[in-house]
C-alpha cells in the first residue's frame, strides 16, 4: 500500500471484550486479558505500516459505571502492561500519552498513575510514533475542558475560531476510525476530531482482531475518496 494512502492518525474503539468472553462461556476478565494482548500487537502492526498517530479508546467516562471488581481488574491489567511494555515502547521510538479527564485520573490507583507519568516522561522525546491511550475519556468532556482552557486564557470572543479550539484539545484530527464489536456508532470518541473521519466498522470482537483485519480496514480506507464535506 502506498504511504500516501495510509492514515496519518488512526483511532480505534476497542469494543467487545465482555461479549467475546460471554459467548465463549468465559469470565469477563478473560476477555479483557485477551483484549490487552491485542492492544500490544496492534501498536506494533500500526508502526510497521507507517501510521504516525494511534489513539486507542481503552476506557470511557461511562465505563466507571461498571462493577467495581471489573474496574479494579482493568486497572491492575493496565498497570501490569505498563510495567512490562514501557521500556519496549521507548526502545522502539514510540511516544506514549494518556488523554482523558485529569480529575478522574486522581481516582486511579496510585501505582497505576505513577506508571503512567513515568512512561510519559521516559518517552516524551520519541518521534517515530505517538500512541494516545484514551483513558477515562469522553469527547464531550474534552470539548468542555477546551472551552474552560480558552476562558482561562482570557482570549477575546472575536479571536476564537476553529484553530483556537483545536489547539486546546487533547489530540489532533483523525483520518480513520475503526470500531470493533459489531456496533456502529462513535460512542463519544473524539467528537471534534472525527468530524471528517472515515469510519470502518469491523464485525469482529476486539479480542479476535488480527493483523489481517487491520489491513482490510486500511485497504478499504485507501480505496475511498475523501471529500471533507465537498
Amino acid at each position: 500500500m502506498e504511504n500516501n494512502k495510509i492514515p496519518t492518525h488512526l483511532g480505534i474503539i476497542l469494543d467487545g471484550n465482555r461479549r467475546w468472553a460471554e459467548e465463549k462461556g468465559l469470565p469477563v476478565f478473560e476477555g479483557h486479558k485477551r483484549g490487552g494482548q491485542i492492544v500490544q500487537k496492534t501498536i506494533k502492526w500500526c508502526k510497521e505500516r507507517g501510521i504516525k498517530i494511534l489513539t486507542l479508546y481503552v476506557f470511557s467516562t461511562e465505563n466507571w459505571k461498571r462493577p467495581k471488581r471489573e474496574i479494579n481488574f482493568l486497572m491492575k491489567l493496565g498497570k501490569n502492561a505498563l510495567k512490562k511494555d514501557f521500556k519496549e515502547a521507548s526502545k522502539e521510538g514510540i511516544k506514549v500519552k494518556f488523554i482523558g479527564e485529569e480529575e478522574k485520573f486522581r481516582e486511579l490507583p496510585g501505582d497505576l498513575l505513577k506508571s503512567m507519568k513515568e512512561i510519559e516522561k521516559i518517552t516524551a522525546n520519541n518521534n517515530k510514533m505517538l500512541v494516545n491511550f484514551a483513558l477515562s475519556y469522553g469527547g464531550r468532556a474534552e470539548i468542555v475542558q477546551a472551552i474552560k482552557n480558552i476562558i482561562a486564557k482570557k482570549i477575546p470572543a472575536e479571536d476564537i475560531d476553529e484553530n483556537t479550539i483545536k489547539e486546546s484539545l487533547w489530540t489532533s484530527d483523525v483520518d480513520l476510525v475503526i470500531r470493533t464489536g459489531k456496533e456502529q456508532r462513535i460512542s463519544n470518541f473524539l467528537i471534534w476530531q472525527t468530524a471528517y473521519s472515515e469510519l470502518y466498522f469491523s464485525p469482529k470482537y476486539w479480542p479476535d482482531f488480527t493483523k489481517k483485519d487491520l489491513d482490510e480496514a486500511l485497504l478499504d480506507y485507501a480505496s475511498r475518496q475523501r471529500r471533507f464535506g465537498i
